[in-house]
């Protein structure tokens, strides 16, 4: 009896604990529907009017489509450069392989705002601070990890023997290349681009740091604004962008899975 009432009081502790957790974005999601222009929970009736003002700014969609863009850059941009690392990490023999691989997931290691005072100090010397390429260069160093590790698992399962087939087969190496090793790796290509466009596109706490005047993206526009007024177009906007991480994760399921990027190295 004590062992069933103990399973039981766990049970309820688990979904207590996974009942909790999304709390904040469904009261997040369910003020954005508010008709009144402050934010209130529960909404006192239901409107679209904010959704309707998101879309109708023209400076909310400029910074949209500043996130969007910078995100496609730096998600371009870290799974080239990660996969260049994988490749050399899973095919080649170097000293200090081990120590150049923890490099790779470093900015995992660091708090963001350790970052971005670092990135402030560096940039600052060669005026690029409040420009787009500084702003870039800090989403590519935090976005690399969620490049480099789902492209190396992907390397690591890789079977040689395939690449090794094709060559006795008569393909050159640009063929086996492009026909055999890029195939096979899709999935830890897609799970990289994905990531990394994700965690540009959401990224607030370094950038904050590096803004300039003529310089904006989605989620500071957003810090700024709520810091100003309690308008439920944060709301709004906020119930947009977990809509789109969430069909991004959904579409990231779906082509290729996720256990790339949360696989435990072997």
């Amino acid at each position: 009896m004590a062992a069933r009432l103990c399973r039981l009081a766990w049970r309820v502790l688990l979904v207590l604990i996974f009942a909790f957790l999304p709390a904040p974005i469904l009261v997040v999601v369910l003020s954005s529907f508010s008709p009144t222009g402050y934010l209130t929970f529960p909404p006192q009736g239901f409107s679209l009017r904010w959704y309707g003002e998101f879309l109708g700014s023209g400076a909310w969609l400029h910074a949209l489509a500043v996130s969007a863009g910078l995100a496609a850059i730096v998600a371009l941009a870290t799974t080239t450069l990660g996969f260049l690392a994988g490749l050399a990490v899973s095919r080649v023999r170097f000293p200090g392989r081990g120590g150049f691989g923890l490099l790779m997931i470093s900015p995992l290691l660091f708090p963001h705002a350790a970052i971005a005072v670092a990135l402030l100090g560096i940039l600052s010397w060669q005026n690029g601070v409040g420009t787009y390429p500084g702003i870039f260069l800090a989403h590519a160093i935090l976005c690399m990890p969620f490049a480099y590790r789902p492209l190396l698992n992907s390397m690591r399962k890789l079977d040689i023997a395939m690449e090794e087939a094709a060559m006795m087969l008569g393909a050159t190496p640009q063929q086996v290349f492009r026909l055999v090793t890029l195939p096979l790796l899709k999935p830890g290509l897609v799970t990289a681009l994905l990531f990394s466009f994700i965690i540009s596109f959401d990224e607030v706490t370094v950038t904050a740091f590096l803004l300039g005047p003529d310089v904006t993206t989605l989620p500071t526009r957003i810090f700024s604004h709520i810091q100003e007024s309690a308008s439920p177009v944060i709301a709004a906007i906020s119930s947009f962008l977990v809509l789109l991480t969430l069909l991004i994760v959904v579409l990231l399921d779906r082509l290729v899975g996720l256990e790339l990027f949360v696989e435990v190295e072997r």
